[in-house]
């Protein structure tokens, strides 16, 4: 039963992700990044102490270790769309924003 409810919030999660960012502005896409990232932070604070008290549950300790990969490869990732946005508003000239 647990199972279902789970994988139900799951569905429910990514139709609602899906529907949120296919409404957001273009301009609005570098501040919500840098939110996401925060969030994403928080995520691997969360992931870590999942990993840490795994107290020799096999499974436990993997998903952990999933989880903190995953959320890093997140941040990673965040930052590096933010900086390539934010690069494409600077002057080519000056080296500074436009």
């Amino acid at each position: 039963m647990i199972l279902i409810l789970l994988l139900f919030v799951f569905v429910l999660a990514a139709f609602l992700g899906f529907e949120l960012i296919s409404k957001v502005p273009s301009q609005l896409h570098t501040p919500l990044m840098s939110g996401s990232n925060a969030i994403s932070g928080i995520t691997i604070v969360g992931a870590l102490i999942a990993a840490g008290r795994a107290d020799g549950d096999t499974l436990a300790l993997i998903l952990g270790f999933c989880a903190v990969v995953l959320a890093s490869i997140n941040v990673v990732g965040g930052y590096l769309v933010t900086n390539r946005m934010l690069s494409m508003f600077q002057n080519k000239d000056k080296g500074g924003p436009s």
